[in-house]
């Protein structure tokens, strides 16, 4: 009774400077991890999540950068196991999006963008970080909702979101032999500043939930920490949907 979920463990997590992935980095901090943060170009809001972290007792490190940046990717690995003598558990949790109204409307530089940060990043970073995972590490990759049901405005945000699935499916499959779990995380509409910035607070999402409310992201986040412990030990290339009971397929 009592004892601390991921105790000891060291965490890398992209983009935790808000949202999701801040209420994932804050409740790992809090079960017992160290935590380095990868952010794009937030450093106020990373510093402040790494304080929070402190606060709670256990390390943190912030790194800025991009990652669908090979060497960047490299770099974060590296620095996270100087910090912390290893890597336990990877959080791919990066993401953008740019809403159109129209597939005609979608600008070549956004969709490059968008698969760039979503999964090629994703891959990159996986890359740099597995060679240095164990027996009992976890990677958790974050989907979306979007993935199952498309949306009507986030054409190619909704395909790198599909991609992730596959990408997690697969490498689950390769990681098996080293003792490595892979799963991913599909939320439906979460409250978090990028979707108020894409879609603004009183717009009627289209895939609103039965629940009739966004997530939020320490609501989101628990789905994260069962994936990261030993309570999923038996789960490899599944995803979660803490989505507020939309049904979906996979």
């Amino acid at each position: 009774m009592g004892k601390l979920k991921l105790e000891n463990k060291s965490v890398l997590i992209t983009g935790a400077d808000s949202g999701i992935g801040k209420a994932v980095a804050l409740l790992f901090a809090k079960e017992g991890a160290d935590v380095a943060i990868v952010y794009h170009s937030s450093k106020e809001d990373a510093e402040q999540v790494k304080a929070e972290i402190e606060e709670l007792g256990r390390k943190s490190v912030i790194m800025q950068g991009n990652v669908s940046d090979a060497g960047f990717c490299k770099e974060a690995a590296e620095k996270t196991i100087a910090e912390f003598g290893g890597i336990d558990i990877l959080i791919n949790n990066a993401g953008v999006q740019f809403p159109a109204d129209s597939i005609e409307d979608l600008a070549e530089e956004n969709i490059r963008k968008t698969f760039d940060s979503n999964i090629i990043g994703m891959i990159l970073l996986t890359k740099a970080v597995f060679p240095h995972l164990k027996e009992g590490s976890a990677i958790i990759n974050t989907t979306s909702a979007a993935a199952y049901q498309g949306h009507p405005e986030l054409l190619d945000y909704s395909a790198t979101k599909g991609a992730i699935v596959s990408f997690t499916r697969s490498l689950a499959l390769q990681a098996k032999p080293k003792g490595i779990r892979v799963n991913a995380v599909a939320p439906g509409p979460v409250a978090t500043p990028l979707t108020e910035a894409t879609f603004g607070d009183t717009k009627e999402d289209p895939g609103k939930p039965p629940f009739e409310r966004n997530a939020s992201p320490e609501e989101v986040a628990y789905s994260f920490l069962f994936l990261a412990c030993r309570d999923s030990a038996q789960m490899s290339g599944q995803v979660l949907h803490p989505n507020g009971g939309l049904i979906v397929s996979g």
